[in-house]
């Protein structure tokens, strides 16, 4: 499978998932609206639009690099087990996902990595338009923890383009301000990371914001214990408690945010 193909299907699910989104959150809003919503846009169409020329340029020409050097020499965990086709296939995706949350993880518990990654973490507001609001550096920085994945695990060329198409358009459903039924929302929830257990993990509040990293499925939080539902309403506020004057928050402000001197993230500024 080809990075054009990829650009075909995986665009149009990625755009389908963004479009439903969008449009559900306007007509079934989770939480109320803090900033106007074209102040927001405009700066995070800046930063997506610099993300998706990371994420086409550079990450997926090195991840399928990668699968295809893994699959000729026959290295991975799941090539070593020999499993059937489609048992390898949902092994390799699953442990992605896994191995997603882990680095998300990272992300909040590594100083370095954290300095990227709590640019996203700075939009006062939470709604599809977040969902691609990550400092180019951040993913650039993933590149590597991605092509370690690829190899150990023995992912294909065409399972990466899989994957990261269903992870990019899981991404914009949960990172929507899209409030589904109650009883919708906890079936969903089983399974699925979903708007409001994102959206805990966005609030101003270090122990919730320390919660729920998982991106497509939800058991990895589960799984690992930092599943975290029992905030009231389950709609926090958004956004760090260090940055919330608007106008720091503009696109060029958060490109030199990881290179300047940060406050505590969750200390209030003066």
């Amino acid at each position: 499978m080809s990075p054009t193909a990829f650009d075909v299907w995986g665009g149009a699910a990625i755009a389908a998932a963004v479009l439903l989104g969008f449009v559900a959150e306007r007509r079934r809003p989770l939480r109320p609206r803090v900033r106007p919503l074209g102040e927001r846009l405009a700066t995070n169409t800046v930063m997506v639009a610099l993300a998706a020329v990371v994420l086409r340029l550079c990450m997926v020409p090195a991840a399928l690099a990668v699968a295809r050097a893994g699959e000729q020499a026959g290295v991975g965990i799941v090539r070593w087990l020999e499993l059937p086709p489609v048992v390898a296939a949902v092994a390799g995706f699953l442990l992605l996902d896994w191995t997603v949350y882990v680095w998300h993880r990272l992300n909040h518990r590594a100083p370095p990595l954290w300095r990227f990654h709590l640019v996203h973490h700075t939009d006062l507001d939470l709604d599809v338009s977040t969902a691609f609001r990550f400092h180019a550096g951040e993913l650039l920085l993933s590149i590597v923890w991605r092509s370690a994945q690829i190899v150990v695990i023995g992912v294909s060329p065409a399972l990466v383009l899989v994957y990261e198409a269903a992870m990019e358009a899981a991404t914009a459903f949960h990172h929507s301000n899209w409030r589904l039924p109650r009883g919708l929302e906890r079936a969903v929830r089983l399974v699925l990371v979903t708007p409001r257990m994102h959206g805990i993990h966005h609030s101003v509040r270090e122990a919730e914001t320390s919660s729920n990293w998982s991106v497509i499925f939800s058991w990895w939080d589960r799984l690992h214990r930092t599943l975290r539902l029992g905030v009231p309403d389950e709609t926090p506020t958004i956004g760090l408690p260090a940055y919330r004057d608007p106008r720091e928050l503009g696109a060029l402000r958060l490109l030199v945010l990881p290179l300047t001197r940060q406050r505590p993230a969750f200390s209030r500024a003066d």
